[in-house]
């Protein structure tokens, strides 16, 4: 087995981060929807997003300056940013759609 060669994906770590983030967004999107009823779904998407880039830019900051084994990351901030950005625009389409029907 150790012959075998070795597959690397160049940024793999940066789709992770997205993909975490849009997991992270969506799931709290739906939370907030459920605890803050009367809220438009517009307004919960922007706190979402705002929530997920400051909680983004906040780890990386803490990991640069907190920590001596880790160093920030700016594209892990466009990662995790896009991810979430992601998850806004797809629950964006998705209550759009399900609201026409």
């Amino acid at each position: 087995m150790s012959e075998l060669p070795a597959i690397t994906i160049p940024y793999v770590d940066k789709f992770v981060h997205a993909f975490f983030y849009f997991v992270f967004s969506a799931l709290w999107f739906y939370a907030l929807r459920f605890y803050f009823k009367k809220q438009s779904q517009a307004k919960l998407l922007k706190i979402v997003f705002l929530m997920a880039f400051l909680f983004g830019i906040a780890i990386e900051l803490f990991q640069n300056y907190l920590t001596t084994y880790r160093s920030g990351d700016p594209l892990d901030v466009f990662a995790n940013t896009s991810g979430s950005l992601l998850a806004v625009l797809t629950i964006a389409f998705l209550e759009k759609n399900k609201n026409s029907e």
